[in-house]
Formats: structure tokens, sequence, C-alpha cells
């Protein structure tokens, strides 16, 4: 088919990438002007000879195709400069490309090149930088003596090499191979530059001659013992990383050198770090995780220019002084020194180091801090002094006028330190001590965003207390409980836990996590993290969502892999518009009995997508049970998204997104970035100490063994989780951070705890976060159900209604429904915390502004948010727990209703844990009363834009919030709003005629098949039946099919 070319006869630049045109058009060969050419991931298996017409081809984009072969013509365009062929599947260099000699980079990375022959190279003599990542690289040849002049860099990332030998090419400057199993590495050192060799099994590197020009080294997570002695030659090597290796000892002239700025040599096995003998320009220096009983005596005041040292996780005693004299010339800015042996002594040592900034000396022995000293460190504006033992801060901490973050979690102290004068101060910890009473000034710095209060047991907080901090974002407290008769069912429960989560240096917390203690009609647990990595608004809703999907696909199967992965699914698709663009790593614990044996032992149930993980102690050994998702971890999901013809960018991220292949939401990186989770069931037993789960940040810093015996140590859950995230920000950590500790009591043979549903249950409830924006309707019916709306199938596949066990018929939490027996009231955890919805709209949900709202007796008008522990996963239990107790109630529902298909929003479900388990439920009656209540008051109310608050009124769920997330007015949510794409019946095209005409029998309501979205479109989950939550999709109250328990069986 001809092009009529005087259309396009000035057009220079064609872009057709993502098009699946599957052939090549050949009618662009007639476009002769054209310089830029892209068809990029268009499934072309071909390049046709017309492709020699395009004389003027400047730049041709070819990536992501299905290629193996290139027309010779394509020799003859002599213009041709940059040519892309990654990831395709070439299993050699094209021969074609020793004729473009305008082409200075062979760009093939994802392909299928085993072997490189140099001498190819040789021959190529225009080629200067080659990228051959990702192709299962297994040799490297030199078969001649033949030099390779002139390549001056070289990536062999993530390949199979065991052995590289390059010194033949005598002008290389820059080499990245990490991630390959290296066990030996030699190279030509004449212009050598810098060497990324990290991850892989080297035991020494061969250079000659000896590389002066060699700036930065990487040869971190090796098995080196020794450095070669060419390492102290460089002249000019400026950063050495040998961090994760076998090092016993540090060569002298090594941190001697007049050239060295940055030497990290962490979790080594050094005794001592060699004296200074002159003035040095190092800047920083990394000594964690070693065993070192000192640093050298001159290490300061021959250092200078030291601004950073982390010497944390070591068995020192003492630090050397910051100077000679009186005098100091002590430039230091952040100083580690978390998990040594150091006394009160050491603080007169750092009174020289005026310029600190960061000092970390937690887990220490300091029964105190030398109060004239600390007023000395005016320059300080983050000090952790957590887990030691101290009794008080000093007075003189009011000194650190720039002092915004006080961290002193796990001590003894008594008296509250005198802070809140402080003008910058932001976070203060003061959990897991000992604290009475709390001494204010008149008002709060505004710059008060966080304050944690939790675990001190006898600390007792007034009315005014309270009004006082009620502006705080962030407010953690424990509220007293009198004993009642659910401490004792509280007692019967084998498990109960502590979280921790920290936001580090950014500004923002993109972590959640779930916890109920109690699940379900039983005895059973549920507990999840969610990282969100840049985005706070996923993991809010998982948080808000997950554990009331498990416990309706529960109602539908009672095998794992089917329950857990429809739970993913499922909330994968409500995630709705939030889901489209934004992403987040799951993971989600299910302790229970097996349904074969309910009486029996019990069983630990994990699934999670991305890079949360969870670990296991069981005597005393770390047993990992979940499995990281990310390309650089998983050979197998590296292998499924290069077939599937994914872009993966140089940092090992698809399409420059993401690193983790599985993910709840990204939809947009679907198939590459999938929902479908790893399930693993582990059956407990009495050997089972407790359960870890932490996401990425905490497990890159702190290893399984060390989080084991951190756990072991320590013992009480809550002090357990700050424990672990306290070294993780020590060892370096800067992201968020975040950690569940489950303390686990299990005794075989007899896990017949009472479970009658009956009596008045307990438990400490989801950890979740919510805001006077977010009433506890907001999270009821739909937001969190995969079928809250409809009855359960009737069929022979049916499984008994699960109601969980925080409410039973006529129980609600402990706080009686009107007409039940007993009574009983348990205060709850009174925290305060950002929105699980941080896009709501700046109008309140009645439409009106906030300006025309009068303020309501009883409720605190500032607009703080909330942080509470919430049974997030059954708010909607008056909705699925079948017909209203009275017609009263009924008419109430029904006037309550605003969906069309009977779907209803609650006002009056809230529910709060204390953290001994007990429970305080807020329906019909007692809100009055709890309006007036101190800790209980700023529960009601919504915060308008000024900072006001109003009445709660028929809300939004937490996923129609989401909905409205596009009336943002910046970045992604500029987009206009629009239905869910996923909101919808989801089946392979090949079943959509058969689908329709089962659906159109079971349900008069629907009226349409949609289409299937191409977020979900995933050639690994077709199968010849509709996917596991389609039946959840249809619209309307009517009963699930009765094949839907084949469907979901045959859903994997």
């Amino acid at each position: 088919m001809g092009l009529n070319t005087g259309v396009f006869s000035q057009l220079k630049s064609l872009n057709l990438s993502h098009n699946r045109l599957g052939v090549f058009p050949e009618c662009v060969c007639e476009i002769l002007t054209l310089t830029e050419l892209n068809l990029s991931c268009n499934s072309l298996q071909t390049i046709p000879v017309q492709i020699g017409n395009l004389q003027s081809l400047q730049t041709l984009s070819l990536d992501g195709n299905h290629l193996s072969t290139l027309p010779e013509e394509l020799g003859g365009l002599s213009q041709l400069n940059s040519l892309g062929l990654s990831f395709n599947n070439f299993s050699h260099i094209p021969a074609v490309l020793e004729r473009l000699s305008a082409v200075d980079k062979l760009a093939m990375a994802g392909n299928r090149v085993e072997s490189l022959e140099l001498c190819t190279l040789a021959r190529m003599s225009h080629l200067k930088n080659i990228d051959l990542r990702l192709n299962g690289l297994r040799w490297v040849k030199s078969e001649s003596m033949e030099t390779v002049n002139q390549v001056t860099q070289l990536d062999l990332r993530d390949n199979c090499l065991d052995s590289l030998d390059l010194s033949c090419v005598c002008n290389l400057e820059t080499l990245h191979c990490q991630r390959n199993q290296l066990g030996t590495l030699t190279l030509s050192g004449f212009t050598l530059r810098m060497i990324q060799a990290s991850n892989n099994r080297l035991t020494t590197v061969n250079i000659y001659p000896v590389p002066n020009q060699l700036t930065h080294m990487d040869v971190s997570q090796n098995l080196l013992e020794y450095l070669p002695d060419w390492v102290c030659d460089c002249r000019k090597i400026e950063m050495l990383d040998v961090t994760h290796n076998l090092l016993s000892e540090l060569p002298s002239r090594l941190l001697n050198s007049l050239s060295l700025r940055k030497l990290l040599a962490g979790n080594n096995r050094l005794q001592r770090v060699p004296d200074l003998l002159d003035h040095i320009p190092l800047e920083a220096l990394d000594l964690q995780h070693n065993k070192l009983a000192e640093l050298p005596e001159s290490l300061f005041y021959k250092a200078l220019n030291l601004k950073y040292l982390n010497a944390s996780a070591n068995a020192l005693e003492n630090i050397p002084p910051s100077s000679q004299s009186e005098e100091s010339l002590s430039t230091l800015q952040e100083l580690y020194l978390t998990g040594n042996n150091l006394n009160e002594n050491c603080g007169a040592l750092l009174v020289g180091h005026q310029n600190l900034r960061v000092l970390h000396i937690a887990y220490n022995q300091l029964l105190s801090f030398p109060a004239s000293k600390l007023s000395k460190l005016e320059q300080l504006e983050e000090l952790n002094l957590s887990g030691n033992k101290l009794k008080t801060i000093p007075s003189t901490v009011s000194s650190c006028k720039r002092l915004h973050t006080l961290i002193a979690h796990s001590n003894h102290i008594t008296v509250f330190p005198e802070i809140l004068n402080l003008p910058e101060i932001k976070l203060v910890d003061l959990s897991c001590n000992e604290l009475t009473e709390i001494q204010l000034p008149d008002s709060l710095p505004a710059t008060l965003q966080e304050l944690d209060l939790t675990g001190n047991s006898t600390l007792m907080l007034e009315h005014k207390t309270l009004n006082l901090f009620s502006h705080i974002t962030t407010l953690k407290l424990d509220q007293k409980s009198t004993a009642t008769a659910g401490d004792s069912q509280s007692a019967s429960t084998p498990w109960n836990h502590g979280y921790s989560e920290m936001s580090g240096q950014r500004n923002k917390l993109c972590v959640s996590v779930l916890a109920v203690d109690r699940f379900g009609d039983g005895v059973e647990a549920c507990y999840g993290i969610f990282d969100g990595d840049r985005n706070e608004e996923v993991p809010r809703l998982l948080q808000c969502t997950m554990g009331d999907v498990l416990c309706e696909e529960l109602q539908h199967s009672s095998v794992d892999k089917v329950y857990m992965s429809n739970t993913f699914l499922t909330s994968h698709r409500k995630l709705g518009m939030a889901g489209q663009k934004l992403g987040a790593s799951a993971l989600l614990c299910y302790i229970h009995h097996e349904p074969s044996d309910p009486g029996g032992n019990f069983s630990l149930t994990v699934a999670n997508v991305g890079s949360c993980q969870a670990v296991l102690c069981r005597d005393g050994r770390p047993v990992p049970l979940s499995k990281v998702y990310s390309l650089e971890n998983c050979t197998e999901e590296m292998e499924r998204v290069k077939l599937s013809k994914a872009i993966i960018t140089e940092d090992n991220k698809v399409s420059g997104v993401t690193c983790c292949s599985r993910l709840l939401g990204c939809s947009y990186l679907s198939p590459w970035v999938l929902p479908k989770p790893w399930v693993h069931t582990e059956p407990l037993c009495s050997q089972d100490e407790f359960l870890i789960l932490g996401n990425r940040a905490l497990f890159e810093r702190v290893s399984y063994q060390e989080a084991v015996c951190t756990v072991q140590a320590v013992r009480n859950p809550r002090a357990a989780a700050k424990k672990l995230c306290s070294l993780a920000q020590s060892y370096g950590c800067k992201d968020n951070i975040e950690a569940v500790v489950v303390s686990l009591h299990i005794i075989e043979d007899s896990c017949t705890c009472p479970t009658d549903t009956a009596a008045l249950s307990s438990s400490s409830g989801i950890v979740s976060e919510f805001n006077s924006e977010t009433s506890a309707s907001e999270v009821g019916s739909e937001a969190g159900s995969t079928a809250s709306d409809e009855h359960p199938s009737t069929g022979p596949a049916s499984r008994p209604e699960r109601r969980c066990s925080l409410h039973p018929a006529t129980t609600l939490c402990g706080i009686m429904v009107p007409g039940s027996a007993g009574t009983g009231t348990h205060p709850g955890l009174f925290q305060r915390q950002p929105s699980c919805a941080t896009f709501s709209s700046n109008q309140s949900d009645n439409g009106l502004d906030s300006d025309d709202e009068a303020p309501l007796e009883g409720v605190i008008s500032n607009g703080s948010k909330l942080e509470v522990e919430v049974d997030i996963h059954c708010c909607a239990f008056q909705i699925r727990s079948g017909a209203p107790e009275s017609p009263k109630d009924l008419d109430l529902d029904k006037r309550g209703s605003d969906y069309p298909n009977g779907k209803m929003r609650r006002q009056n479900s809230v529910v709060v844990s204390a953290t001994n388990g007990c429970l305080l439920a807020v329906c019909g009656r007692e809100i009055a009363d709890l309006k007036k209540s101190p800790s209980t008051s700023s529960l009601f109310g919504k915060k308008l834009s000024n900072g006001s608050v109003v009445a709660p009124e028929d809300s939004h769920n937490l996923i129609e919030v989401a909905l409205e997330a596009p009336k943002k007015k910046s970045g992604y949510f500029t987009a206009p709003a629009q239905q869910d794409p996923e909101d919808q019946l989801i089946v392979p095209p090949c079943l959509e005629q058969e689908v329709r005409e089962q659906l159109r029998g079971q349900s008069p309501l629907v009226s349409g098949l949609p289409s299937i979205p191409p977020c979900l479109k995933d050639p690994v989950w077709d199968h010849p039946h509709p996917p596991a939550f389609a039946s959840s999709l249809v619209p309307g109250p009517g009963p699930v099919p009765i094949l839907q328990q084949e469907v979901y069986d045959t859903a994997l």
C-alpha cells in the first residue's frame, strides 16, 4: 500500500511506539526526510529491506520488540548515530553494526547474548559504549591477543558471569558488573576511573598497572578477606565501598590516603582501625557492624574534614576526644553510635563537636546525660537516646534551639523533658517509659507534629492537657481501662502485637499497618503492612479495606491460595482511580485453624506482593515466609518481565517507575507489574516465638538474624518494634520504616481457646490511622468487601457466614446494643494521625463551606487529625449481619441508603480499641455521652478547610473519596473525574458471550458486559474460566451464583 509522501514531505520525527503494530509499516520507508523513527514496543519480528531508503535517518529506536536479525540494507544508513536494540531476541551482536560507523553505543540490554567475543568488538572500532546487561551472558572470551582499544564504557550487570578478564580492553574507563557470580575480576588499569562490582563472589580483584585515574570503587557484598595492595597506591581514589565483606583489617596506607574522601567499611570483621599519621581529607566514614572496641585516638583531630561517622553495632566503650586542646576544630555533623557499650562519660567528649546536627546514641548503657555538656550542642537538630537507662533528660536540652526531633523511648524517664518551648520541635517520642505527669507551658509550639506517649502505664492526663495537645497532627496516648470480663478473654488469645513506623527524613509517611488480634468467629488473627514508597494514598486505602476483603473471601473458599489471591485481586480492583497510577507493596498474614481440623494446631498463611517481608522466629532462628518481588532479587520475575517486553531502565525499574514486578495498584504497568501474590502456609508449633513484619527499608538495614536477636532481647512487642525501626535509622536508613512484632504463645494440642461468640470479645484492634475527616461510615459498606451487600451463596459450595467475634449477633464490641444482655464500656486508644483520605475536597461532605457551620458543643474545634485503632474489617457488620433488629431499624436503614442497589452509609459504627484489648464502640444513644468525654470527643466531627469541625453527615466511603481524587488541582489528580475502569466485570474475550448468557439468566440487572481494561489483561492469568473476583462484581443484591466455588477454585 502506497503513501502520499507529499503530505509528509517535511516530516522529520515519527513516534509509533507502544502501538502493537505487529508488522513494520513499510510505507514509513517512503518518508525520505525522516531523521528520527521510534518503533519501540510494537511486537515487530522483522525489519524490511526498504529501511535502506531512509538515508537521512539519524535515530532508530527498535527496543522492546521480537527482533532476532537485521537486514544488511540497514548498514547503508551512513548518518545513523543512535540504534536501540534493547529487549529483543538477538543471540549475537548483528554483523551489520560493523558498517554503521557513526553509531558509538551498542544498546542491547535484555537480549539473549550468552557469549561475547571481544574480537567482535575489536572489529567494530566505532563502538565506545557497550550495554549488554540482562542478557544471561555466561562467557566473555578473548581467544587472541588482539586488544580492544575503542571501548571506554562496559555494562555487564545482571548476567551469569563467574569470571571476567578484560585485560585486553586497555582503554576501559567505566565498568559495571554488579549482580553476577564473579569469583575473580581482571582489568587493565591504564585509564580506569570507576568500578562497580557489588553483589558478586569476588575473593580478589586484579588490576595492572595501578589505576592512577581510579576515583570510585564499589566492591560491596562480596567475599573479600583483604584489600589488594594496589588499592593503597591509587593516587586519586575518592570513594571506596567495601561493606558486607570478610575484611579483618584495613591497611594503614589506605586510611592515610591523601585523596580518599568516603570510606564505607561496615559489616565486616574489623577489630581495629589503624591510627592516623597525618591530616587526611576524609569526610565520611562508615564502620558499623564490626568488632571494634575502640576508635583511633587521633581520629577527630587528624580528620578535620570528617562530617559523617557511623560506628553503630560495635563494642565501643568510649569515643576519642574531639581535639588535643580545649579548642576544637571538629566539623562533624552526623554521629551514629547506637548499639555499643557507651556510658555517660562519653557525653563530656561530645562537647567539642559543636557543629553536630544529628546524634544517635541509642541502646547503650547511659544512666544520664551531663546537663552542662548537652547545653553546648547548640546546633543539634536530631537526638536519639532510646534504649538506655535514663531517668531524665536534662533541662538544658532547652538550649538546643534547633532541635526538631527527640526520640527517647524505652528508658526509665519519669519527668517530661523541657522541650515544648523549643521553636522548631516537630517530633517527640517518649513511649515505653515511666512518665507519671506532664508539666506543660501555656501554649505549645505550632511546629509540633507528632507526640508519642504510649507505653507509659502510670501516665495520667487531665482534660486541660488533652485540649492543649489537640492541635498535634499525630498524638498517641494510652487511655486507661478498668478490668472487666473482656480482659480474661483477651488473655486467652495466644498472641499479641506491637508496631512502629517512622518517616525518617521524608516529610510524609507512606506506610501503614493493619493488625487484628481477634479476627473472625474463632481464635484467629490478621496482620498486614503496606508500603507505598512515594505515595500515601494507596497504603491508607489498603489498610482500611483489606481486612474486610479477606473476611469476605473466607466465606467463599478455604483454600489458602484461592482466598488470599482473591483478596489481593479484589483489593487491587477496589483501589479505583488511586490504583491507576499509584501502587504499593502489601503483606498479609492470617493466623487460623485448618478448616479440616478446627480444634487442632494453628497455621499461618502469608501472602505478599512487592518488597514487604515476614520472618518467623522458630527455635531462635529466622524462617523467611515471604518472597521479595523485585527485579534484582527474583530471577524468574526478571525473566517474566523481559518476555513481556517491558523496558527495564539502568536502575532496574520497570519503565523507570518501580523495581517491584508485583504490586497492588500501578494498573497502567500491566502486564509487567501484576497484583498476583506469593502465598505460603506454615503450620505453627510451640517452638515459634514471634513473627516480624517489615518493609523494604527495614530489612535492607537489619538482617533477619539481627532482627530475631533484637526481638528476643526485648520481648515486649511494642518496644521490640520500636527498637527495630530505631536500629534501621541508626544504620543509615533515610526512608519510611515500618515494623510489626507479633508475640506468639502457641501450645500444641491445646489450642482450644474459648470462642463463645455471644460472650464479650476483645481485640487489640486494627492499627489504623484516621482523622476527623473520616468517620467510620466512610470505611464501612462497600469499601472493603467483595460482596458486602449480597447474601452468601446457599449452594453446596457455600461456607457458613463468618461473623467477626468483635460483634456477635447483639453485642457491639463490649457495649451491648439495646436488647442484649450485659453491660460494660472500655476506653480506647486515643491517637491522632493524618487522614487516610488525604485528597478529600475543600468542602464538607454536606456541600457547605466551613464558614457556614456553627461550632458544636463537646467537639474540639481545631481540625486536628486522629489516629485510632479501629476494627475496620467489620465496620459494615450491621449490613452483613442479617436483617435489622426491628422494623424501626429497617426504616432507618432504608432512609439512610443512598445507593440504588441497596448499599448503605452508616455513621455510628466506629469501633476503637484499647491497648489492653478492650473495645469502645460508638452506636446509637452512646454518642451524646461520648462527645462529653475529653478522651473521645475529638473522634466526632469532620475537619474542614479552615480547621473547623462539623458533625459527621452521610459520607462517602474511602473508595468513593478516591474516585473524587481528580478534583485535586495539581499533579496526577488534574485528570477529569471518570468512572473507575476496574469496577467492572472482567472476563477473557473468548468467554464474553458465554458469560453474558449466564449472567442474563442469573440477574435481570445485568444489561451489558463491559470490556476488559488493559491494566488487567494478563496472559499469565488468562484461563478458560472467569477470574475469581468476577462474581463479586455483579450489580445488585442478588445471590452469589451457584458456580462460584468452581470459579474460585479454577482462578489459579
